[in-house]
């Protein structure tokens, strides 16, 4: 039996792999024609390291402004203080050099500087929002004029998406926008930035990533390119992760892991929609101030455990990825994450029990909240998984 699918493409033009960032950001500006590249960092880097200098002096003429101080999760605010620096720059070109919150800063940045969004209020008119019944809607609007070039330090694997999240600070509450020219024009994979990520937070974030590849390969609405894209990058980060850890400089061993966290990416990108684990992992972020990485730590084999029962025959691949085919997807993703030294409960996160129904209602109202192959249907399901994840 053939099953319809369609892939879905994007804008990003070039991916560069091992260069330094320096030289890459130079060459893409030049090619691109900017004149005004606004630069926004992640605090630590631009502060504590030279990496930032290095960027600006390869530029030279064409380097605008630097800004930093997005906070983790892309608090609303922050992304409007970040767009008003990049408009007073006269920015041409955003260059994203950070993880996650920085990223989806940026590609948000974009959008407020073409319509000239300078409110919180301004932006709801361009979020992805839910009905009550499941419903998915996305606003159309005009696409932003300004790209973004991206140097992720971490492994969320954000800036392959036009998806970005911002928080509202107001209600705890992490919300999308998406416009398919946000995605960054081209993205560069440089390890050796990378070697400044604190080991918690590249590890986490890889976890994210291998959560992207497992949850699309127990995904029924998968098909033979996203699972063999997902096959690749799960085995990708399986190897890399732990070499990783094992020895912090091997700037191969993180290669691989940005190349397995982009392939993770492809099938999200192409329409996979992901499951539980993601949507709860929304929530958790936003409304819970957990790392983005830990989200899928936690969540993740506590998720696979929970579909075994629907999508048991497509979480063999998840294991034969991880090494043993006649083992539980579940107990073969704890195991890795557990080696890799990161949190396995909620109660390790800092969340407590008086908090799960808020995160069951939340959840429920994300974009993925009801793609989970498994059904979920109402708070309760939602409430089932919350429950074996609290420890």
């Amino acid at each position: 039996m053939v099953t319809a699918s369609t892939i879905v493409l994007t804008a990003t033009e070039r991916v560069t792999l091992g260069q330094p960032a320096a030289t890459a950001i130079a060459a893409e500006a030049e090619r691109l024609g900017a004149e005004r590249v606004f630069i926004l960092s992640g605090v630590s880097l631009n502060r504590n390291t030279d990496e930032i200098r290095r960027i600006e002096a390869a530029l030279g003429s064409r380097h605008a402004a630097t800004h930093d101080g997005i906070q983790p999760h892309a608090p609303r605010g922050d992304v409007l203080a970040a767009a008003n620096a990049a408009r007073t720059a006269n920015a041409d070109l955003i260059v994203t050099v950070g993880g996650g919150s920085v990223t989806d800063a940026g590609k948000i940045i974009t959008i407020l500087l073409k319509h000239n969004v300078t409110t919180a209020e301004g932006l709801y008119a361009f979020r992805t929002r839910v009905e009550v019944d499941g419903t998915v809607i996305s606003p159309v609007f005009e696409a932003p004029d300004v790209r973004v070039i991206c140097v992720p330090t971490t492994l969320s694997g954000g800036e392959f998406n036009s998806l970005s999240g911002a928080t509202d600070e107001t209600i705890k509450q992490k919300q999308g926008y998406e416009q398919r020219m946000t995605v960054p024009v081209s993205v560069v994979l440089d390890p050796a930035i990378t070697l400044h990520t604190p080991e918690w937070l590249w590890l986490s974030t890889g976890v994210r990533a291998v959560d992207h590849a497992t949850e699309t390969l127990a995904s029924l609405q998968s098909n033979d390119y996203c699972d063999g894209i997902a096959d690749s990058a799960l085995r990708l980060l399986a190897g890399g992760l732990p070499r990783v850890k094992a020895d912090p400089a091997d700037l191969e061993a993180r290669l691989k892991c940005q190349v397995g966290a982009w392939q993770s990416m492809i099938p999200i990108i192409a329409g996979v929609p992901m499951g539980a684990s993601h949507a709860i992992g929304h929530v958790l972020g936003g409304t819970c101030d957990v790392p983005h990485g830990y989200t899928s730590c936690v969540m993740a084999p506590f998720v696979q455990a929970w579909n075994a029962s629907v999508v048991g025959h497509r979480q063999v691949r998840i294991s034969a990825c991880l090494g043993d085919a006649s083992q539980p997807a579940s107990v073969l993703l704890d195991k890795l994450i557990r080696g890799l030294g990161m949190p396995r409960s909620l109660g390790e996160v800092g969340v407590s029990e008086n908090q799960l129904p808020l995160i069951a209602d939340y959840t429920l109202a994300d974009i993925w909240g009801r793609t989970n192959p498994r059904p979920v249907t109402k708070a309760e399901d939602v409430m089932e998984i919350l429950r074996t994840a609290l420890g």
